[in-house]
């Protein structure tokens, strides 16, 4: 959420950071609305305070035994009355305009994003690795296929495309990316494990962005909750509605979710394989800090999501999204692409996002600043540490075999029971 405040005083910024999201200019209108509704609270508070002063009054003239005019002050208190409670209602409304109006505006990007409509302007950064060398490589799912371990037909027919039902090896390898990249971020890179729902309110899925913008594309669970698209949304919402004391933030929290999207704009893509489904594993990284620190922390997200690269062995570039690339509730975002030797391309892996006080504000998240009276918004960030299916992709891919078995990578063999190949 914007501060309409900022926007007051900086509206040509404004305009310009939403026509690089891809919003035509409306810090126009949204300034209207505001005057209203600030020239709506000096009405009420003059009619309060009129009646107020007649209220006073009508005791005076009881005092003094003035029955005329203690009636007159009377009908005049009761008029007052109706007047405030439309002036409220009135308030109400241009309230309610306001947030609406601001609430389905996305972030404005920071200074160094590039300016784009979409991920053709998005900005290399540096990569990692080197690319295997692989004979005719193969695809993800005609080697999964060809093992037995993943099963296409048989998801379809218990809930329909975009679901896969993996088994023996490959199931157990996934599980092992999962329990592998939690123990990283836990025991190296501290962050604090957390379980957390699956399902949450609508209230929560407003605080961080996905409301009411994002609505088609999650689940609905019924009775205003929603299925989880990724942890992001729990574990921010640990601090909704909090005051936060400075000294215990940086914040930082980790969780091995399903996560479910309705992939309604996908419709034609990744139709095959596991990159684009409706059910899949991610560890999730979440960040709540001061506005000084966040800059620094979304360096040391990254770094926390690259090094699960790093040691799966697996060669990646990082890219800079542009304006009209980015999340709606991102500033600024690193993508980690993992190379998929079967695609013979790039492919996402991981977003690592800061969002400043876009998020807190919605879900009216602060800290008490050291030293300072009253309270701040927090800074958050989120990121993936990674997303778990994408990476069982990226490991047989880019660890296949002539006969179509798999190497297992070094750092997963102590999770799979010292297993050094996957075959039939």
């Amino acid at each position: 959420m914007h501060d309409i405040k900022w926007i007051r005083d900086n509206a040509d910024a404004f305009d310009t950071a939403m026509q690089a999201r891809g919003v035509g200019p409306c810090a126009a209108k949204l300034i209207d609305i505001d005057e209203r509704r600030r020239a709506n609270i000096k009405s009420t508070e003059e009619i309060q305070a009129q009646s107020n002063a007649s209220a006073k009054l009508i005791g005076q003239a009881k005092a003094n035994r003035d029955e005329v005019r203690a009636r007159e002050l009377l009908a005049e208190v009761s008029e007052l009355k109706a007047a405030r409670q439309e002036a409220e209602e009135t308030g109400r409304k241009l309230e309610d305009e306001l947030r609406g109006a601001l609430e389905i505006l996305p972030n404005r990007p920071l200074d160094d994003v590039p300016i784009g409509p979409d991920e053709d302007a998005n900005v290399f950064r540096h990569d990692w690795g080197d690319k295997p060398k692989i004979d005719a490589p193969k695809e993800h799912f005609d080697i999964g296929e060809a093992l037995g371990g993943m099963d296409f037909e048989t998801a379809a027919k218990i809930a329909g495309s975009r679901f896969v039902v993996l088994s023996g090896e490959l199931a157990r390898m996934e599980r092992a990316l999962g329990q592998f990249m939690l123990d990283l971020h836990t025991r190296e890179h501290g962050y604090l494990e957390v379980q957390p729902p699956l399902i949450v309110r609508d209230h929560t899925a407003y605080g961080t962005g996905q409301l009411p913008k994002a609505a088609e594309d999650m689940f609905a669970a019924g009775d205003d909750r929603w299925l989880i698209p990724t942890a992001e949304v729990p574990l921010t919402n640990l601090v909704r509605e909090d005051i936060v004391e400075r000294e215990k933030l940086p914040l930082r929290f980790t969780a091995l979710t399903p996560c479910f999207r309705s992939e309604a704009g996908a419709a034609g893509r990744d139709t095959r394989g596991m990159l684009r489904h409706h059910q899949f594993d991610k560890v999730e990284l979440v960040s709540i800090t001061t506005p000084d620190q966040s800059a620094a922390e979304h360096e040391r997200m990254l770094g926390c999501a690259e090094e699960v690269m790093k040691r799966l062995g697996l060669h990646y570039r990082v890219m800079v999204l542009s304006s009209g690339d980015m999340g709606f509730s991102a500033r600024k975002t690193y993508d980690i692409e993992v190379w998929l030797p079967g695609q013979d391309t790039y492919r996402e892996i991981s977003s690592c996002s800061v969002c400043d006080d876009f998020q807190a504000r919605r879900m009216n998240a602060r800290f008490r600043p050291e030293g300072g009276k009253g309270t701040a918004y927090l800074h958050t960030l989120n990121g993936s540490g990674v997303a778990v299916g994408r990476a069982l992709i990226a490991v047989i891919e880019n660890y296949q075999n002539a006969d179509g078995s798999i190497a297992v990578p070094e750092v997963l063999r102590p999770y799979m029971g010292g297993v050094e190949v996957v075959g039939r």
